[in-house]
């Protein structure tokens, strides 16, 4: 295949795996079935955000286990793989809810559709990261971008689809919530979507570079690239997942409690006549739309920081984001920001740097440790998300008075590490 034919297909690649993210981003807009589930079933705050943590632990060990399966299987093996589970356990979840069994919804939810989720979730990093070593910042925020922006889709639509669906008898008894129906609508879209864009995924010839590009001498070169047993003995390599584990879980923690959070600022706002069903109806709106709006931010964080890596430098990013975070989380954890408004501001913000770090870090890895065993050396570093997924939404349930102090400590944490971090030593140097 000439070299003009082999650009265009990268950008097809790439293009597949926005699609692919965008679906797959769908699972942070969590904290918008969170409150139908617990009114319909009388399921407590903890009890339901199990549903959540599970998920976030179960995608992070999938993604390891998934980039092992690229490097040995193929790019679409495993996004294939990974469309038809997240499709499948989106209905599942949509049957626990339909049944009141949690444990049927953290089965569907927390496992199956995390399964899935895990595996198309760094196949089309890995399978990027080959095909654009011109642009490894750009085009690996392209990709998360879709992630992040899933959110918003969801945020805006499902809100709706619950309501259209949710059954309440004469005698004002909810018979259904509406979420059962929802999820069984997206679990079909799912199924479609994802596992038709995993069908253009291939890797790059051997060896093959863009026309007229020479890599940097500060990146690590395919041929000296870091076999995982051996990156994983780099404190390098730890210290990199301490950052994007600290950076997720404040990100996390936040997300799983959006919703909640921003109906309490808004109820202030609401005429105080109104109440009941329609009051409801008005939070969820309110707690949808930064739901939606943020995750707009979430998604071009991930593009906006993954490119400004590419001109100041991955730990340069990776500051910046942590310092800033970090002062604004102790702000409204000391209540200095106590309008909607000003909230939803500053949530866009803080998920564009939760983005950015998805985004970054994939980059960040390659540099430091060469593409050619990237799917598993950055897959395992995917563990740090699944540690975040317990960490963040736990603190956030359990803590709730201080743990937005808490986010910001971890924050701070990471600022130290980016500041302390230097790059590994060349094998061959």
């Amino acid at each position: 295949m000439s070299n003009e034919n082999l650009e265009s297909k990268r950008w097809l690649i790439a293009i597949a795996a926005i699609v692919m993210q965008l679906c797959l981003g769908t699972v942070y807009a969590w904290s918008v079935f969170k409150k139908p589930l617990m009114g319909m079933h009388g399921w407590g705050e903890t009890q339901t955000q199990v549903t959540f943590m599970i998920l976030m632990g179960v995608i992070g060990c999938a993604a390891a286990f998934g980039g092992t399966l690229v490097d040995k299987k193929g790019p679409r093996f495993v996004a294939t793989l990974g469309g038809v589970l997240f499709g499948l356990g989106t209905m599942i979840a949509g049957l626990g809810d339909q049944m009141g069994n949690i444990y049927v919804l953290y089965l569907g939810f927390g496992i199956v559709a995390a399964l899935g989720n895990g595996f198309g979730y760094v196949t089309p990093i890995a399978t990027l990261i080959r095909w654009f070593p011109d642009k490894r910042g750009l085009v690996t925020g392209l990709a998360v971008m879709g992630f992040g922006a899933g959110a918003f889709f969801m945020g805006q639509i499902a809100p709706f689809m619950i309501l259209t669906f949710k059954k309440v008898d004469a005698a004002g008894v909810v018979s259904s919530s509406g979420v059962a129906m929802t999820w069984y609508i997206w679990g079909i879209i799912f199924l479609v979507l994802v596992t038709g864009a995993a069908q253009f995924y291939k890797n790059p010839p051997q060896g093959w570079l863009p026309a007229g590009f020479t890599p940097a001498k500060s990146t690590v070169s395919a041929a000296d690239s870091y076999q995982f047993g051996e990156a994983v003995k780099k404190p390098q390599w730890w210290m990199l997942w301490a950052m994007l584990f600290l950076n997720v879980s404040a990100g996390l923690g936040l997300i799983s409690q959006l919703s909640p959070i921003s109906q309490d600022l808004y109820k202030p706002l609401v005429d105080p006549s109104v109440t009941g069903e329609e009051l409801v109806k008005i939070l969820a709106v309110a707690g949808g739309t930064v739901v939606a709006i943020s995750a707009i931010f979430n998604g071009l964080g991930r593009l906006f920081w993954a490119s400004v890596s590419d001109k100041i430098g991955r730990r340069g990013v990776f500051m910046t984001m942590f310092a800033t975070q970090a002062v604004l989380y102790v702000l409204v954890g000391m209540k200095l920001i106590p309008s909607y408004y000003a909230f939803m501001i500053i949530a866009c913000y803080l998920l564009a740097c939760y983005g950015g770090g998805f985004a970054t870090m994939p980059a960040f890895a390659a540099d430091a440790f060469g593409p050619g065993y990237i799917g598993k050396v950055y897959g395992f570093m995917l563990t740090a998300w699944s540690a975040a997924g317990l960490v963040g939404p736990f603190v956030f349930a359990a803590f709730k008075p201080q743990a937005l102090f808490i986010a910001a400590v971890l924050l701070a944490v990471g600022l130290f590490i980016a500041i302390v971090y230097k790059a590994p030593v060349h094998k061959h140097a």
